[in-house]
């Protein structure tokens, strides 16, 4: 089949049409709730007037009282009742801070332990009531679209497509994040420029879905020789091996890349189709046993080399140079001697295979020069210095260990079956003829658009939306489409409704079963309800707690739920900034050479996945007795290698590494790159660990620049900085907490010194008079009063599941869901349920 037209003409009719489309759906959706009015509050009691009130004048208005407002609080004017959200925040956050022990502040009066719990029982007692009372009558439903990794997600199981190399949304604009949420409805704005590309990714993914129709030939191509791989070192292999084999040195994380990638130059044109494609590579580790310092170069020659295979697109740059998207699709551990090997691999129509060094040098093109430095007698005598003749000498005369590529073959497409699982989506399973594929009867288009639309809307599709889009059909041929390429528009009317782009939340009280099947799968998929899920909501039984239950199970054990991992870890620990500072290079070389980043990120989401699967106490996240490492970040932890090149589960007999706080994630996601701040890291953990973000300066008040003349230490610095009394309140609770972590640098390496010269000093005092001499004795204190933590988590974990922010009034079902979980041992396995349990995931 052709490629769809896409003359100006054509799209701005097309736009047109699915215009009215939109129109009318959106018409047709039910209106939002309207505000009610609020409903009044408890009255007050004389318990008030006679202990509260008098325990708050003693010990809080002194900071919160009509001559100081520190946070902008005032607690002398309470009158013993809640009035509204404002004083209903107040009250919690009262009852918080004495729980925890942090107010009054250290060296403060101090009231009575029988004091103290008179006021904790009152201002429970009345929090719980005026909840009790209360009607939510101010949350407003939010229309919440697909963000952008659910959107690819949702397209890719809708159409059974491999998204391997494949985005629809590169041209999306960034989604807006809120508190790190990437999939808060309120942040989730639509502009006319993103409508736009909403059409253009409908386009890609329906002709991707759609062609091939015939089943294409199985080819193939050899490649013996004639392999150029770069300017800079092909003026050496035009004269050692005449381009008989490929060469590789540099790992990809290289900054001037050179034998980093083997590209295909005569088949830069890359396959003709989608599909797999059998490599088979005649190839061999060189060098690996070198008579070099190991730690001079970098390289381990105990390791096996490493043959990797990334995709290319000419289109997308130079193939020896790195690309937007090159994942990693096979890697292969080479013999010391010439062998062949074979790979399946899956290639987008126009990408060539590229081979790398997954485990090689880092940065040759400064290594040729070091490298005749260091070991003069091993090479002739240098005419002179340039990097021309270094570069010949060490290729020709070194024994750098190497990678070698002698032949190549590439056979296919191959597909699992014919016609595809994409064909299927579209069409079902009725090809006319063999020389029509895919064209259907007026009947059989009716019945397969009520099956593909009531998939990508999540819910049945009712009558009049199917002859919508058959009118839109009907419009498309009269303006000269073909009736394939109509259907095809069609298909993309409905990728561009608003019922596919946005979740439908929108029930006064409880969800639809709809509704409800597409939150959890959104929850735990990051993609739309699977036909198990639709079934049940048709059935109306997936409210039930036991059905919910089993399907939490279920879902968690499939693999689509890497994407809640991967969402809620960005979410929740920012971990999606990950390299968004990248570290300095000069200090940093192994952060680049080990391929560090993706190796932390790995860490940290096996940890996770292993307390979800394992459903282990969500206390380990703040410390634990094991991790999970490959050789180099065992290397960066100076803790024992795994046995194997992968990551392996290792037991922790240094607790500085154990939990979140140990992790190189985290350590290197709060630093800028060059140094650490106390200050970030401090901040970072009241946020994303306790739950209890500091407060802004106020607007109206100008940063202080506090005088750090004789500071020496960022310590000192500090502390003269606390001496400042509009910045105490929240440097005494952000400091500490960024001290324990001092001892870390900007990739998380352990340091016992800034530079060579000044010791750190890693000790700290918290708000509530709590010391600690290390980051693990700061562990032990946060283990110690875990339950902030698990509040914390418990309501990071809500918002990201509802798409929402929590309000003050999910505070009960917030804590409801914290007892629970305390009665059940704290697995977070069970926590995930028993947020799927609660109230709020199921309404609104």
């Amino acid at each position: 089949m052709a490629d769809f037209p896409k003359t100006r003409q054509l799209r701005l009719s097309f736009c047109w049409t699915v215009g009215l489309l939109l129109v009318v759906t959106i018409s047709a959706r039910p209106a939002l709730a309207q505000d009610k009015p609020k409903q009044s509050a408890p009255a007050k009691d004389s318990a008030f007037q006679t202990t509260v009130q008098p325990f708050l004048a003693t010990y809080c208005s002194g900071c919160h009282g009509a001559k100081k407002q520190k946070g902008e609080r005032r607690f002398d004017q309470f009158s013993g009742r809640i009035d509204g959200d404002n004083t209903l925040v107040d009250y919690q956050d009262i009852l918080d801070q004495l729980n925890l022990g942090e107010m009054p502040p250290q060296k403060s009066k101090e009231p009575s332990a029988a004091d103290r719990r008179k006021v904790v029982d009152w201002l429970t007692l009345s929090v719980s009531q005026y909840h009790q009372n209360r009607k939510q009558t101010d949350a407003k439903t939010v229309l919440r679209r697909l963000n952008s990794r659910e959107y690819r997600n949702t397209v890719r199981d809708l159409l059974h497509l491999n998204m391997t190399m494949f985005d629809p949304t590169v041209k999306f604009p960034q989604d807006q994040t809120s508190e790190h949420l990437d999939n808060v409805g309120n942040s989730l704005v639509t502009s006319g420029h993103l409508l736009d590309r909403y059409l253009t990714a409908a386009e890609q993914v329906i002709e991707k879905a759609m062609t091939p129709l015939q089943k294409p030939e199985v080819q193939t191509w050899v490649f013996r020789d004639g392999f150029r791989q770069q300017p800079e070192i092909d003026q050496v292999f035009r004269k050692t091996n005449k381009y008989e084999w490929m060469t590789l040195f540099d790992v990809v994380g290289a900054d001037k890349h050179e034998g980093a990638y083997g590209p295909i130059h005569a088949f830069a044109e890359g396959v003709p189709f989608d599909g797999y494609y059998e490599l088979r590579i005649k190839a061999e580790a060189v060098n690996r046993q070198h008579p070099y310092d190991p730690e001079f170069l970098g390289t381990d020659p105990s390791e096996p080399l490493r043959l990797g295979i990334v995709g290319g697109n000419r289109l997308a740059g130079r193939l020896h140079l790195p690309q937007p998207m090159e994942p990693l699709l096979a890697e292969i551990e080479l013999a010391d001697e010439e062998k062949w090997y074979t790979v399946r691999v899956w290639l987008d129509a126009g990408y060539t295979p590229r081979f790398t060094f997954r485990n090689g040098l880092m940065d040759v093109r400064n290594l040729w020069s070091q490298l005749l430095r260091k070991y003069p007698d091993q090479f002739p005598k240098r005419k002179n210095k340039g990097i021309v003749e270094a570069r010949f000498n060490a290729i020709e005369y070194g024994k750098l260990p190497q990678i070698r590529v002698h032949e190549i073959e590439i056979k296919g497409p191959f597909y699992d079956a014919w016609p595809t699982e994409s064909h299927r989506a579209i069409f079902g399973d009725r090809w006319r003829t063999a020389e029509e594929p895919g064209t259907l009867s007026p009947d059989q288009m009716r019945e397969q658009l009520r099956t593909f639309a009531s998939r990508a809307y999540r819910r049945p599709v009712q009558d009049e939306e199917v002859e919508r889009i058959l009118q839109l059909i009907s419009v498309r041929e009269k303006a000269g489409r073909s009736p394939l390429e109509a259907y095809g528009d069609g298909l993309k009317a409905i990728l561009c409704s608003p019922v596919f782009l946005f979740l439908e939340e929108s029930a006064p009280e409880k969800l639809t079963s709809f509704s409800l099947a597409s939150r959890l799968s959104y929850f735990l998929w990051s993609s739309m309800p699977d036909q198990e899920l639709l079934d049940l909501a048709t059935r109306n039984v997936l409210h039930k707690p036991e059905v919910l239950t089993a399907q939490v199970e279920r879902m968690l054990s499939d693999p689509k739920s890497e994407a809640f991992l991967t969402g809620f870890l960005d979410s929740w620990l920012t971990l999606r900034d990950l390299g968004s500072t990248p570290p300095d290079r000069t200090q940093f070389r192994a952060y680049y050479h080990y391929d560090l980043g993706p190796a932390m990120r790995e860490e940290t989401r096996l940890f996770a996945k292993h307390l979800l699967d394992q459903n282990v106490s969500v206390a380990n996240f703040l410390d634990s007795e094991f991790t999970f490492v490959n050789k180099p970040l065992a290397k960066l932890y100076d803790i024992p290698s795994p046995t194997g090149n992968g990551f392996e589960r290792v037991n922790l007999t240094n607790r500085t590494r154990g939990g979140l706080l140990g992790q190189a994630s985290v350590l290197t996601v709060t630093a800028n790159g060059i140094e650490t701040s106390p200050v970030i890291r401090g901040v970072w953990i009241l946020e994303n660990i306790l739950g209890t973000p500091s407060s802004p300066p106020p607007p109206d008040v100008e940063p202080l620049d506090p005088d750090i003349r004789g500071a020496k230490t960022i310590r000192d610095q500090l502390k003269k900085h606390r001496n400042v009394a509009s910045c105490n309140d929240c440097h005494r609770k952000i400091d500490p907490l960024g001290f324990a972590l001092e001892k870390f640098d900007p990739i998380g390496r352990h340091r016992a010194r800034y530079g060579k010269k000044t010791k750190i000093d890693s000790a700290g005092v918290l708000p509530n008079g709590k010391s600690f001499e290390d980051i693990a004795g700061l562990k032990a204190v946060l283990v110690e009063q875990k339950s902030q933590f698990v509040t914390a988590l418990t309501a990071k974990l809500l918002a990201y599941a509802t798409g929402r922010h929590t309000e003050p009034a999910d505070r009960p079902q917030i804590d409801q869901i914290v007892n629970e979980l305390n009665d059940r041992g704290d697995g977070f396995r069970d926590l995930v349920k028993l947020v799927v349990l609660s109230e709020t995931f199921r309404s609104k």
